[in-house]
């Protein structure tokens, strides 16, 4: 099956390792988010972890691309993390697909 003509490349790195498994895809679609994952971790607190480092690596692209410093892109993205926490926006729905 083809891709998606707005689907990112997949990373060098996982294309070159055997070991490579992809955990989570994100799409925005009609204005709201679809996703996909695999709970593929242990423990839910090492989602915590993959969280903060995609978190980390969009501030450091807004840096790269002049919008704004790195610290500034994590001040607004933790401030808009908490605030989405505290007062959901949209609780969206999960349901098991194989």
């Amino acid at each position: 099956m083809a891709g998606h003509k707005r689907e990112l490349e997949i990373p060098p790195g996982a294309l070159e390792s055997e070991d490579a498994a992809e955990v989570f895809r994100a799409w925005i679609v009609d204005k709201g988010l679809d996703v996909s994952f695999r709970t593929a971790f242990d423990s839910p607190s090492t989602w915590g972890i993959l969280l903060v480092d995609i978190a980390r690596h969009v501030a450091h692209g807004f840096a790269r691309d002049g919008v704004c410093s790195e610290e500034q892109a994590l001040e607004q993205i933790k401030a808009m993390f908490d605030a989405e926490w505290d007062r959901p926006t949209d609780l969206g729905t999960t349901d098991t697909r194989q």
